[in-house]
């Protein structure tokens, strides 16, 4: 009989180990997530700025398994683990397991403030970015009516806190929307003096990669017209302004999070597995300590037993998808009862891209360092090589294409989802 492996997530470890999986005849895999698509992370910031449709950078699970009999898919959010009984409850029916894999990844993490957790735009999903491209259209239309110069600034006024890529991408992107998009479509605001604002508490950008890199990314930046705030924290965002540690106050709506990520903690896995950010700590097979049968890789473990990497592994996409492809070699070994290969990882290096011709890049092997057109052009190559399918290539490159040359994009519409009744609830007759 088949073993039942269920995967917990669709995301770089969740699909990597899925795909892998399905090569492995000795196994029935389900992989279960809260949403029906797989989609690329990295990229979420140029959905949000609309140069990018959502389907450029998403695909259909089902259809990503579709030729492999032994991968399905299950829609559904995982409420509960029981252990000992080898199930999970789900929020459509509970499941049961011989081997479960979490593979949830992170949330974002608002370090306990209510008011930026209410009122701040995160970027961590798909359902963000469109949220985030609907509210900054929102703003620059409404900005456009107004005669309050005070309530320009509010509409207009982009904070961005989180100085690690995400930040420095989105930062980039706006400043040169600014310069070149905003002053064609809204001749109204040109000179109204609002400014992109970068927070970190840091005193560099870019904080895990070279000093050559986070010198010509800040200079880049600052030549972009982006003010940087360095070595201070956002402290509150309430009526649309920003308070900051050192006692700064921006006036915004635009509050942009990306300073921050925290796994996931679920009921019925005791609070001994969890290690620091919460997350799961596993060995150097990725089996969580103190449960049998029992998984996680990428962002939602820590892992010891990797001697590079002694206070566990960066929060990265590689990361996941090394261990989610380890993780399959090992389930094909138990099968022959061959001894289990531990995880490894192989580092290949760090990148952000800052705007138009201008990207820094970290190879380790070689120790190598890039910047400017050089490394925009390896960023771009990765990125489009990362997506999921043929489509998402192509669909993205020819996005891409147009944007450069025009330095333009025709997605910029605001839609909404109409708010009806829900099915079960009666509509209210207006006499």
């Amino acid at each position: 009989m088949q073993k039942r492996v269920i995967i917990i997530g669709g995301g770089f470890g969740g699909i990597n180990l899925a795909m892998a999986m399905g090569k492995i005849k000795d196994y029935d895999i389900t992989l279960i997530d809260k949403n029906n698509y797989n989609f690329f992370p990295p990229l979420i910031y140029q959905v949000a700025t609309a140069f990018l449709e959502p389907s450029a950078i998403s695909y259909p699970i089902r259809k990503l398994f579709r030729h492999k009999k032994n991968l399905h898919f299950r829609l559904g959010e995982l409420l509960k683990v029981m252990p000992e009984e080898k199930k999970i409850l789900l929020s459509n029916g509970t499941v049961e397991y011989d081997e479960l894999v979490f593979a949830t990844g992170a949330e974002t993490n608002y370090f306990g403030m209510e008011n930026v957790q209410k009122n701040a735009i995160p970027m961590k999903t798909l359902s963000d970015a469109i949220q985030m491209r609907n509210r900054i259209l929102t703003h620059l239309e409404e900005a456009a009516i107004s005669r309050d110069h005070d309530e320009v600034l509010k509409h207009l006024n982009i904070v961005v806190a989180g100085g690690g890529p995400t930040g420095v991408e989105i930062s980039g992107m706006f400043a040169e929307m600014r310069m070149s998009i905003i002053r064609k479509d809204y001749p109204e605001l040109i000179n109204s003096g609002a400014q992109i604002y970068l927070v970190d508490g840091g005193s560099t950008l870019l904080k895990p990669m070279s000093e050559k890199s986070q010198q010509h990314t800040y200079d880049a930046l600052k030549k972009l017209g982006v003010k940087m705030l360095l070595n201070n924290h956002v402290n509150d965002f309430v009526d649309d302004q920003v308070f900051l540690t050192d006692g700064t106050i921006i006036p915004s709506k635009n509050l942009i999070w990306a300073a921050g990520v925290s796994a996931m903690v679920f009921e019925g896995i005791p609070a001994s597995c969890y290690g620091r950010g919460k997350r799961l700590k596993v060995n150097a097979f990725n089996q969580v300590e103190g449960l049998a049968n029992v998984y996680a890789i990428g962002d939602t473990c820590i892992q010891s037993g990797d001697t590079g990497f002694p206070e566990g592994h960066p929060q990265v996409a590689q990361v996941a998808i090394q261990q989610g492809k380890n993780i399959a070699h090992n389930f094909r070994e138990m099968v022959s009862q061959k001894p289990l290969r531990p995880f490894s990882y192989t580092d290949r290096g760090s990148m952000a891209i800052i705007g138009r011709n201008q990207a820094v890049a970290d190879l380790p092997k070689p120790k190598l360092h890039m910047s400017g057109f050089i490394a925009w052009l390896a960023w771009l190559f990765i990125h489009l090589l990362s997506l999921i399918s043929y489509r998402n290539r192509l669909n993205t490159l020819y996005n891409w294409t147009v944007a450069y040359f025009s330095k333009d994009q025709s997605l910029r519409m605001i839609i909404r989802p109409v708010d009806k009744p829900a099915d079960h609830e009666p509509v209210k007759e207006i006499s």
